[in-house]
């Protein structure tokens, strides 16, 4: 006898779960009180529904997987952030991070196994692409985040970045449908405001969230306003050019009048001079807007430094000047690999 290929029961919508049970000759209402269980309760097993039948549940088992994503491992950082690997169902693993501050308990999340974009700053830009994540995979690192930040600091999450591992606007299905279930009212009920997700530039992506008329927040990974330099430091703006994403971001404004968030890693030399931040003080004039100046965080992949000191406060200042909202962002778990740029895991299948 043929050994049956479970379907993981995540991937279907609650419409085709009715229809499963209908097959299956279960009432409706069953499939509900699965749903709810997979995405409001966050059930990792079938034994754990309670309010099913054990043949019903024996039947699910029979049929469907829960492909949960398991803490592999966590580093603690001296300013209390916590960084996980995580293990997925292949047994390929990915890394996310809790960051608390006073203000906010946020989590950072991965959505792609590796990256397929070579940011030439970017620890994860230098891993294969490998996959993919699935809308549950990311999913469970909200969860596992939120237990973890309960666990440690007795408060839930307030916020999530999708700001880990890969490019979220090339999973674009799988970060919608996972940002779709976080926000539910079946789901994790959070509000979408609490929500960003951050892109290196694909401009007819932007475009697409413009059309589907998001509602959580977008940030843009510029690090540069001059295209020489940003094809330099990030390839994918040869194909994404300023004025193509200018072009993409009025048209996502005018569609969800979303203020925009770019975030600009300033490094030592590249893109520190005066002129570097009259180029972006010319950018943000396309849409309205903040900039968050962020600290460069070293990886052995590259040779780049951070700017220094003085000459990040003369540039934000003078963004300050022309009226743009600006604020200079230190980094978090620097001292575990888990700032900005840093995550990479080594695979060990």
């Amino acid at each position: 006898m043929e050994d049956i290929v479970k379907k993981d029961i995540r991937s279907l919508d609650l419409k085709q779960l009715k229809e499963v049970f209908t097959q299956m000759g279960e009432k409706s209402f069953r499939a509900t009180q699965v749903y709810e269980w997979l995405w409001k309760k966050s059930a990792l097993n079938f034994d754990e529904m309670s309010n099913l039948s054990k043949d019903l549940r024996e039947n699910l088992k029979n049929h469907f997987v829960i492909n949960a994503v398991k803490i592999n491992s966590s580093q603690f950082s001296a300013d209390k952030t916590i960084k996980n690997t995580f293990k997925l169902y292949d047994t390929h693993l990915i890394e996310g991070v809790l960051i608390p501050t006073t203000e906010r308990m946020t989590a950072c999340v991965s959505s792609q196994v590796g990256c397929s974009l070579t940011c030439k700053f970017c620890a994860t830009g230098y891993m294969e692409r490998k996959r993919n994540l699935n809308a549950d995979e990311i999913y469970d690192q909200v969860v596992l985040i939120n237990n973890q930040a309960i666990e440690n600091y007795g408060i839930p999450l307030s916020n999530i970045v999708y700001m880990g591992m890969g490019e979220p606007l090339l999973n674009y299905t799988n970060v919608l449908k996972s940002i779709d279930r976080i926000t539910a009212e079946d789901g994790l009920n959070m509000a979408s405001k609490r929500i960003t997700v951050s892109t290196a530039g694909i401009a007819k992506m932007i475009k697409k969230l413009g059309d589907d008329e998001v509602k959580f927040n977008l940030a843009l990974s510029l690090h540069a306003a001059n295209d020489a330099k940003r094809n330099e430091i990030m390839p994918i703006n040869e194909q994404n050019s300023l004025s193509a994403l200018a072009e993409a971001l009025k048209y996502y404004f005018a569609k969800t009048k979303n203020p925009v968030t770019y975030e600009y890693i300033i490094f030592d030399g590249v893109n520190d001079s005066l002129t570097d931040a009259m180029d972006l003080a010319k950018f943000c004039k396309h849409v309205p807007c903040k900039v968050n100046i962020i600290e460069y965080n070293p990886i052995s992949f590259a040779d780049f430094t951070n700017a220094d000191v003085d000459k990040t406060e003369i540039f934000a200042n003078y963004l300050k000047k022309q009226g743009i909202n600006t604020h200079i962002r230190r980094s978090r778990g620097k001292d575990i690999d888990a700032a900005c740029g840093q995550l990479a895991v080594k695979e060990s299948n």
